[in-house]
């Protein structure tokens, strides 16, 4: 069975830092594209940042990137999401999302992607 138990959220304070886990069980993140979207309530689920498989560029959305870095970690079958001077609008439910069929990060889309972590909150106030 193909499952993600996803840890890291919680709650800082703008200009802070958070780290986001997914791990991967009954598959191997390896060969595959995963990442991360996240939804605020009333919205549409929005990715946030994936990485292909054999690690070839990322994609970082606009409103991230050069904040947050998506890294793996092949011997614990884990990725990570690193995301610093973190902004109140940073704050959303994080999902972590990947698919046996989806290798690279440019099909890596909501219908494509059928295997989603619990998802994680991530909250950034004064």
């Amino acid at each position: 069975q193909l499952q993600f138990v996803e840890s890291g959220g919680g709650s800082v304070q703008p200009g802070g830092s958070l780290r986001l886990s997914c791990t991967a069980s009954g598959f191997t993140l390896d060969d595959v594209a995963v990442g991360w979207f996240r939804q605020a309530p009333g919205r549409e689920h929005e990715g946030v940042v994936c990485i292909s498989s054999r690690d070839s560029s990322p994609y970082y959305a606009e409103s991230v990137e050069g904040r947050f870095t998506i890294s793996r970690d092949y011997a614990k079958n884990t990725v990570y999401l690193q995301m610093n001077s973190l902004k109140p609008e940073d704050t959303d439910v994080y999902y972590c999302a990947a698919d046996p069929l989806v290798y690279e990060c440019s099909v890596w889309r909501k219908p494509l992607v059928h295997y989603w972590g619990q998802g994680t909150q991530v909250t950034v106030s004064s």
